[in-house]
């Protein structure tokens, strides 16, 4: 298939126009628990994701659950744009199907070397964000904290962490598409519905999404989430080998409550509002031209 035939097939403005959706509400609807699970994750306050919740709020304010917000903002409508357009594409390169079919999970890992290079950024400033009023609060908001660690550090800083947060993309992204699409179809399937299915789809995806993938972000959050004015580097290995040596296999898991709660919101909400937008624009998402493959 040529990229002029899925031009013809898929209008890419309305790809874009869903995904942009996707991102928008996913985020604002979910940030407070990934601050919430950054905050477990790296041990800086003890207890369950309730606890910790209203530790941050009666200590640090209501909106300090959205300090670090602008990254993500950003980057993850950007994201989302380019992922669920660039998924639809190789999605009928793959000739995948509606269902439980191994190659929609390939469509969807296929962009994740790109994805990389945009949120390992925007993890990096998220994640000090995040940490900022526990380390030093010495930042004003994700610009001054960008110019910050690069006038520190050099423009190279933004990628700390890039390895492992590429691997962790393509893990979570490969089965976030492969689950949604073999879920969307058995609910489909009872329900007779998509206004139940769409959404319970997403949120079943996204959760079991995060669920597999969360060591893999547990591992990165201490990688991004450190003092990188620290003399010693802590590598992927090196976070590894400590959450083992000091929380176990266990340590691996920290911060999975509100993550799953999480990921279920934001990824129902984010499916709802993509192929929301797609109903508007052509009646549902399945409604396109036929596709000659050359």
């Amino acid at each position: 298939m040529s990229l002029e035939a899925f031009l013809r097939t898929v209008n890419v403005g309305e790809e874009a126009v869903g995904g942009l959706a996707a991102g928008v509400v996913g985020t604002v609807l979910g940030f407070p628990l990934d601050l919430v699970k950054t905050r477990m994750q790296t041990g800086t306050v003890s207890g369950g994701m309730l606890h910790v919740a209203s530790h941050v709020v009666r200590n640090e304010g209501a909106l300090a659950l959205y300090k670090g917000i602008g990254p993500p903002l950003v980057s993850l409508s950007l994201i989302n744009t380019m992922s669920f357009a660039s998924y639809s594409y190789f999605r009928i390169l793959y000739k995948g199907q509606n269902g439980w079919d191994i190659r929609n999970g390939c469509a969807g890992m296929t962009g994740a070397p790109i994805f990389g290079l945009i949120t390992t950024p925007e993890n990096l400033l998220k994640t000090q964000m995040q940490m900022d009023n526990v380390n030093a609060g010495r930042f004003r908001g994700s610009i001054h904290c960008a110019s910050v660690l690069i006038k520190e550090h050099g423009p190279l800083v933004l990628y700390t962490g890039h390895s492992i947060n590429m691997v962790r993309e393509a893990a979570f992204v490969g089965w976030y598409f492969y689950a949604y699409e073999g879920f969307r179809e058995m609910l489909l399937r009872k329900l007779g519905h998509a206004q139940a299915a769409v959404p319970l789809a997403g949120g079943m995806a996204g959760a079991s999404a995060w669920f597999l993938s969360f060591p893999l972000d547990c591992i990165r959050a201490g990688v991004q989430g450190r003092n990188l004015g620290e003399t010693a580097k802590r590598g992927a290995l090196q976070v590894l080998t400590d959450l083992l040596a000091k929380k176990g296999v266990l340590g691996l898991y920290a911060g999975v409550g509100p993550s799953i709660a999480r990921a279920f919101l934001v990824s129902g909400s984010r499916f709802s509002a993509y192929e929301g937008a797609l109903w508007i624009f052509r009646g549902g998402r399945d409604n396109v031209l036929p596709m000659k493959l050359t």
